[in-house]
């Protein structure tokens, strides 16, 4: 019996995404503008610094990932209630904009209040007047809107790892290990 799976690539972003999301989440600084406005320079926090390079990864990742969907091969269909196709097909929708949503607030919480950018190998930008300059920059929180994004985020992906192990320990339909490289599947 062959396992349907995904191509190599689409299990690579599933992968990278699912260990550097929970990380960037880790090391999100509890309190970020409140530290700014006491005049903390985040470069000398790693937590900061590393939050931010894993978000922007993220970011350009998932840019990359959306051009790769829709080029590579179909993925695998499987047997399963019209109720869960729809909730697989609304929860992979809303954890891709999500990635993309993340970054875009945290860009927008930066540059509103006037905090850099910083990033590993000491990449700065201190100051984004066009966003600091932009009418939406100042509608809401957008520190807050990240936050809650954030935590979105990973209670969406936990829903998510659930439900692959619910159809892989109780329906044992084969959808897990679609998504798992070829040398770590059984047989």
């Amino acid at each position: 019996m062959s396992v349907k799976s995904y191509d190599r690539m689409s299990q690579i972003f599933h992968w990278v995404t699912a260990i550097i999301v929970p990380i960037a989440f880790l090391l999100g600084p509890g309190g970020f503008g409140r530290l700014m406005r006491q005049g903390v320079d985040p470069a000398t926090r790693n937590g900061i610094v590393w939050h931010e390079t894993l978000g922007a990864l993220i970011f350009i990742m998932t840019a990359i990932r959306l051009v790769w969907i829709s080029r590579r091969p179909p993925p695998p269909e499987f047997e399963m209630a019209s109720w869960m196709r729809w909730a697989s097909r609304v929860t992979h929708f809303a954890l891709l904009g999500l990635l993309i949503a993340l970054p875009i607030t945290a860009i927008l919480a930066l540059g509103g209040e006037g905090h850099p950018l910083t990033l590993l190998g000491g990449v700065r930008i201190d100051k984004m007047p066009v966003i600091a300059n932009a009418r939406l920059a100042h509608i809401v929180d957008w520190g807050d809107v990240h936050g809650f994004l954030g935590n979105t985020i990973m209670w969406l992906a936990a829903l998510h790892a659930v439900a692959a192990l619910v159809h892989h320990f109780v329906l044992k339909d084969g959808v897990l290990l679609a998504m798992l490289p070829r040398a770590h599947r059984p047989g």
